[in-house]
C-alpha cells in the first residue's frame, strides 16, 4: 500500500468513526468537522493528503508552519495553529496562519491583533481553556473566561472569536477525560447566555486521536486528529513538546 492510499484509508476510517459517534450521540452525521494534524510530518506526506482533498492542517509550532509555508504554497493550505504560542511568534502566525485555536492570554491576543492589523487582515480564533489538572497543559483558567471574552470583544477587533478549545487530561479513566470535555461545553453554554457582542461560541474544538469519540458525545464540533490519519510519528511528542501532548 503506498503512502497516498494509506493516508486515504486511514482518513476514511476516521471519518466513519466520527459519523458513527455523532449518530450515537443523536447528532447529525456531518455535525463534526475534522482537522488533520500534520505536526512533524514532512512535505511529501502533506502533499499526499492534499491530493486526496485535505487543505486545512493543524500544527503545534509556529516554527513548523514557517518551515512548511513557502515549500507548500502551491497547495493553498489553511494552516491552523493549535499548540501553545509564544508572544514573540505572533508575527509569523498573523502572516501565515488562517486560524489560531490556542488563544489563552491577553498579552498574546494583543500581540496577534497588532500584527494582524499591520498585515491588513483578520483571523478566526478559538480560546483555549484549561479543563484538566495537569501542570503540563496550557489554557485560560475557566473562571477567567467571561472577562477574557469581554476584553477580546473590546480590544482586539482583528481577532474573530469563533469558539473554545481544550485538551483533555491524559489519563486511563474515560470518566476523567469526559469530564474535561463536559466542562468546556458547560462553560460555553454559560458564556453564550451573556450574549457578548462580537463573540461567537458556536465551535468546540476538542478530541484527538485517542479520545475524539468521547469528545463528540460531549458536544465537540471539531476534532484534531494526527496519528490516526498520518500514522505513527518517528519521535514521540515528548521529544518535540515536553510541555505535553496536543493532538
Amino acid at each position: 500500500m503506498n503512502e497516498a492510499s494509506s493516508i486515504a484509508s486511514r482518513l476514511a476510517q476516521v471519518q466513519d468513526r466520527i459519523r458513527a459517534a455523532a449518530l450515537r450521540a443523536g447528532r447529525a452525521p456531518d455535525a463534526v468537522a475534522l482537522l488533520p494534524v500534520s505536526k512533524t510530518f514532512g512535505e511529501e506526506a502533506i502533499r499526499e493528503a492534499v491530493r486526496i482533498g485535505i487543505h486545512r492542517f493543524g500544527e503545534n509550532k509556529a516554527q513548523e508552519i514557517r518551515s512548511k509555508y513557502a515549500p507548500l504554497a502551491d497547495c493553498h493550505i489553511d494552516w491552523v495553529m493549535i499548540g501553545h504560542l509564544q508572544t514573540n511568534k505572533a508575527k509569523d502566525i498573523a502572516r501565515m496562519a488562517a486560524e489560531v485555536q490556542s488563544l489563552d492570554r491577553m498579552e498574546l491576543a494583543i500581540a496577534l491583533d497588532r500584527r494582524l492589523q499591520l498585515e491588513g487582515r483578520a483571523m478566526d480564533a478559538l480560546v483555549q481553556v484549561k479543563t484538566s489538572t495537569e501542570p503540563s497543559k496550557y489554557g485560560l483558567p475557566p473562571e477567567e473566561l467571561p472577562a477574557f471574552l469581554r476584553r477580546l470583544a473590546r480590544e482586539t477587533p482583528a481577532l474573530r472569536v469563533r469558539g473554545l478549545m481544550t485538551l483533555a487530561i491524559n489519563a486511563p479513566s474515560q470518566d476523567a477525560v469526559r469530564a474535561c470535555f463536559r466542562t468546556l461545553r458547560e462553560l460555553r453554554d454559560q458564556a453564550q447566555n451573556e450574549a457578548i457582542e462580537g463573540v461567537d461560541l458556536s465551535r468546540l474544538s476538542m478530541g484527538m486521536s485517542g479520545d475524539f469519540e468521547i469528545a463528540i458525545e460531549e458536544g465537540s464540533t471539531e476534532v484534531r486528529i494526527g496519528t490516526a490519519i498520518f500514522g505513527g510519528r518517528i519521535y514521540g511528542d515528548d521529544y518535540y513538546w515536553p510541555e505535553g501532548r496536543s493532538s
